[in-house]
């Protein structure tokens, strides 16, 4: 029998009011499998990975992590995420390591010390643990959250435009620990408007136009004959 997927959601529709913002969406993802979602400002990008991450229910549909249910409602069903989103959700009145620490005690990891210390060091952080989030550039807030969204070993990682601020090195990096990552299992989705940064790490990429996939490709495409089908699909 074929490995049950990852990840495995049908039929997810968003409304907010009378405006639809997920048409029947469909989304599925195996174990290793880095996917990329690409579309235009309003497409419904956001409003996804908020679904995925069960942080907003869906207005119809159902998502299945390892075979189990995502209920917003249930945070233990969401303890396999970890979520990289525009806003941070880092504390401003704790430190980073302090921060890191609180988030592994809700994990409740076993010694929240060592795991916030791992997850700076893999961000190359450890030299700013004692400030406070307010004081930190926007890459390095980038990167304190990345390592935030690391700390606890998801099975899945979901990543909102993650290279947002990083300089050539630390997008180097980022791109390091998702390749080390991919043979244990990990999934990841990135949503990106630079398709182009993680052209050699996704095994497909998905473009979402008005809430609905408008174009799916396996990597084995060209990147340039990909960009010449997605502008072909988005409004100009």
């Amino acid at each position: 029998m074929p490995e049950a997927p990852l990840l495995e959601a049908r039929g997810l529709r968003r409304a907010f009011g009378p405006r639809v913002v997920l048409r029947g969406l469909d989304v599925v993802l195996a174990a290793g499998e880095t996917l990329a979602i690409v579309g235009p400002n309003g497409a419904g990008k956001t409003t996804l990975l908020r679904c995925l991450a069960g942080l907003m229910k869906p207005s119809a549909g159902e998502i299945r992590l390892d075979g189990r249910r995502l209920a917003p409602q249930e945070p233990d069903s969401r303890r396999a995420v970890g979520l990289l989103s525009h806003r941070s959700i880092l504390y401003d009145d704790l430190t980073v390591r302090e921060n890191l620490e609180f988030a592994a005690r809700l994990y409740g990891l076993p010694d929240p010390h060592a795991a916030a210390a791992r997850a700076l060091e893999e961000v190359d952080l450890l030299h700013r643990a004692g400030d406070v989030p307010r004081t930190l550039s926007r890459g390095l807030l980038q990167r304190a959250a990345l390592a935030r969204a690391l700390l606890h070993g998801p099975r899945l990682l979901l990543l909102d435009e993650p290279f947002t601020g990083l300089d050539a090195a630390a997008a180097e990096r980022l791109r390091v620990l998702l390749r080390e990552r991919r043979p244990a299992g990990l999934g990841t989705i990135v949503v990106t408007h630079q398709v182009g940064e993680v052209w050699d790490l996704c095994t497909r990429v998905q473009a979402l136009v008005a809430g609905q996939w408008a174009l799916t490709e396996g990597r084995e495409l060209p990147l340039d004959d990909f960009l010449r089908r997605y502008r072909e699909v988005v409004p100009a």
